[in-house]
This record gives structure tokens, sequence and C-alpha cells, in this order.
């Protein structure tokens, strides 16, 4: 009996500890008053540069000239912050295009530094077989619990949803010169994506230091050969000049 009764109160003692250290989780101190987004465009904010956005800068090109968008933003630290679609209705933007735009916001802002503005268009060429930075997809995989219902915007905020993709859409934010989080747009060509997702920046004021066309997308027609280069997508728009278009299959 005396034994059973000292085992009662040792437990009892370590309840309180552990309670303590449940509640220095950093998932739950993520969700305090979502803290970590101040400073951030909301969602409310990120909507309305969206639809701004395609009558901005000429045309957009792409299939949809760039007016069904999903755009995410996140932290500095990869937390997602904002999320919204161009659309009143969210269903007529791609549902696949909600994952996408939350890994364009994270990789934009996973491989930027404040001296460096690196786009996902710039990555393309450097991630493809043969090259220096082929499999870096399989790093930072995306995390399928963090998407959310197409009427839902701010669930799953201040999580990490991960993810990482290497083509046009993404963009790093900055602020007083200083990276703050990543925006990610999809729901159109990733060539339009990219036009949107510089627009949308310009428009929140949160453009690199030596402005929007640091991070620009380059294509070999246009621009020459490079290891940032993009290829052309189907009506392939830059800055309201029409480059061309994604050459089509042949031998199938």
């Amino acid at each position: 009996m005396t034994t059973r009764i000292a085992c009662t109160f040792a437990l009892a003692a370590t309840l309180p500890i552990a309670a303590v250290f449940a509640d220095d989780d950093p998932k739950d101190r993520r969700n305090e008053a979502n803290s970590t987004c101040s400073g951030l465009p909301t969602s409310a904010d990120l909507k309305t540069r969206l639809k701004e956005a395609p009558a901005t800068g000429g045309d957009a090109g792409g299939l949809f000239g760039g007016a069904r968008m999903w755009g995410a933003i996140v932290n500095r630290d990869g937390e997602l912050c904002a999320l919204a679609t161009s659309t009143d209705d969210p269903k007529q933007v791609w549902p696949g295009s909600q994952a996408i735009a939350k890994s364009k916001a994270y990789t934009a802002n996973a491989f930027s530094l404040d001296n460096l503005a690196l786009s996902t268009a710039r990555l393309y060429t450097l991630t493809q077989p043969g090259h220096s930075l082929w499999s870096l997809g399989q790093s930072n995989l995306f995390d399928t619990k963090y998407l959310n219902e197409p009427q839902v915007s701010n669930e799953g905020k201040n999580q990490i949803p991960g993810g990482l993709i290497f083509f046009g859409g993404g963009v790093a934010l900055y602020k007083n010169g200083k990276v703050i989080g990543g925006l990610g747009i999809s729901g159109d060509t990733s060539c339009a994506d990219h036009e949107i997702a510089k627009r949308v920046r310009t428009l929140l004021g949160l453009n690199p230091t030596a402005g929007p066309a640091t991070d620009d997308i380059t294509y070999s027609a246009a621009d020459g050969a490079s290891v940032f280069t993009h290829p052309l997508c189907v009506n392939t728009w830059r800055n309201g000049v029409f480059i061309g278009n994604e050459k089509v299959a042949a031998g199938y």
C-alpha cells in the first residue's frame, strides 16, 4: 500500500512538468495570435492584389490572362500567413494549384537572401537532370495535411506546408532590403504565374531593393542560354511583350 501511494504522488508530481513542456511546443507558439505574420499582407490584401494584377503591366499571357489564381504568402520561417484566390468562387481556380502556390511561396523564401532574390522560375534549369541541383525537390516535401477546402482561406495559418517547385510563380518578399517571406502564385501557365507574382509583389510594395527585374524570368529565345533559363509556355508574355510559344511535341 505504501509503495502504491508513493507511486501515485510521484506521478502527480510529474504532470505539471509535462504540462510545462507541452505548453512549450513550437507548434502551439506558432498559433498564438498569429504574431509571426506581423508586417505581411493579410489574405484580404492578397485577394485584392490578385484581382488587380491582370489589369496592370499589359497582357499576362497564358490560358486565362492571369485571372484565375491561387496566391499564398509565407513568412521568413516558411509559415503560411495568407491564402486567397483571385476569383470570388475558389472552385473556379484549379484545385491543384492551392498546393502549388503554397510550395512556390515556400521555395522562393527558402532559397532567397537579403542580397540574392531567387525566383522559382530561375531554379528551373538548375534542377533538371544533369544539372547541379538535380534531386533538390526530394528535400522539404509538401505536407498534404495543410491543404484547405477551397472555400476556407485561413485554416492552416502559421503552419509550415513545405514543398519545392522549380518553375515560374514564386518570388521572395522584401522590406527595407530584408527578406521577409515568399509569395506563390498558381492557376495558369507557369510563365503567366510568374507575371502575376511579379505584379502582385509590386502592388504590395515588397520588391527587392534592386527592383522587380532582379529575379525576373528569363528565356533563351529572348535572352540567350543560361543556367537560370526557363522554357517558354503557351502564349508567353513578359512585361507586356509577347515572347513566343512553347515548342510542340514531335515523334508521338
